[in-house]
């Protein structure tokens, strides 16, 4: 307990990650990884040696999961928000994994200039999902900035992707469905070619509150459709392909 208290700071807290014996640190009080995040890392592909960037990491934890899930050779997060990167470089630190992820503090409206074009295989984001203002009362707020297009927008992330990937390289978004029609004009804009999507449910009779897509830069024309993920079977009592992803 001694380690854990020094590595945490006031209002933070270890939450097990049901990988690997790995535990991320959040503040429940400032922003804590969803749902969505975990879906992204069940849905994203990464191949043995290939190189990741995750933009607009937060705490990191797309990074660290996807280092757990698969044989990927570096996984780098991209952050703004100097408290989040700090946060995300201490769970680096504490689950040992320094030699394969790394996290950087920067905007991702800047990430080709600071990572150089075509220098990666794999780009995931688990952008803002609202759009612009509306709703905002603080837009310093850590929560803000990571739900609403304070600091980066839709068209920020496809272009700045599109420059990072290399050739036939894949990004892979989680967003929410009623932006979808913007989000395939966006990637069609930057030769990401829309190629895989998934609708997330929460109920097998709601309807869907999240999509996860797979892009390819530069790729052909032909995008699959996957079967429909259901998140619960009943009230809080998940289906078995959820509890997989979460590794429970």
């Amino acid at each position: 307990m001694t380690m854990q208290n020094n590595i945490l700071h006031p209002g933070e807290r270890f939450d097990d990650l049901n990988r690997n014996g790995y535990s991320i640190i959040q503040n429940p009080q400032k922003f804590c990884f969803g749902m969505d995040a975990v879906l992204l890392s069940g849905f994203c592909e990464v191949k043995e040696k290939e190189r990741v960037l995750d933009l607009g990491t937060g705490t990191g934890i797309i990074p660290i999961l996807l280092e757990a899930k698969t044989k990927g050779k570096e996984f780098i997060g991209l952050e703004i928000q100097e408290e989040s990167a700090d946060m995300a470089r201490r769970s680096v630190s504490y689950n040992h994994l320094e030699e394969r992820v790394s996290i950087v503090t920067g905007d991702i409206k800047e990430a080709s200039k600071i990572f150089g074009g075509s220098s990666f295989d794999v780009i995931t984001t688990n952008p803002p999902y609202m759009i612009g203002q509306h709703g905002l009362k603080n837009a310093s707020e850590a929560k803000t900035i990571a739900r609403h297009e304070v600091l980066c927008t839709l068209d920020d992330i496809m272009r700045e992707s599109a420059k990072l990937l290399k050739p036939k390289g894949r990004f892979y978004m989680v967003h929410r469905p009623f932006r979808l029609a913007e989000i395939m004009v966006t990637m069609k804009k930057y030769n990401i070619e829309p190629k895989r999507m998934q609708l997330v449910y929460p109920f097998v009779d709601k309807e869907p509150n999240m999509v996860l897509i797979e892009g390819l830069r530069d790729g052909n024309p032909r995008m699959t459709v996957e079967k429909p993920l259901i998140v619960y079977k009943e009230q809080n009592i998940y289906t078995d392909e959820i509890i997989s992803i979460y590794g429970y």
